[in-house]
């Protein structure tokens, strides 16, 4: 269902959340819990992927920049 668009590798930790950043690259924040704020992003990877109209992107559990068909008007 999904494809992988750039091979990055990345590692993830735990307590991260990982995404695919305006300018293309790979970012991560620490994910808020309960009394502690988030935020802090930094830079992990640089991936240079040209978004596409209809496709949602994210980074899969091997840390690589996946894409998967968005489902439009479904019920």
């Amino acid at each position: 269902m999904a494809e992988v668009v750039k091979e990055t590798g990345v590692s993830k930790e735990k307590g991260y959340l990982y995404y695919l950043g305006k300018d293309g690259n790979v970012w991560r924040s620490k994910m808020a819990r309960a009394g502690k704020g988030g935020g802090n992003a930094e830079k992990v990877a640089d991936a240079g992927v040209q978004r596409e109209p209809g496709y949602l992107y994210f980074v899969d559990k091997n840390g690589n920049v996946s894409r998967a068909k968005m489902a439009r008007g479904r019920k």
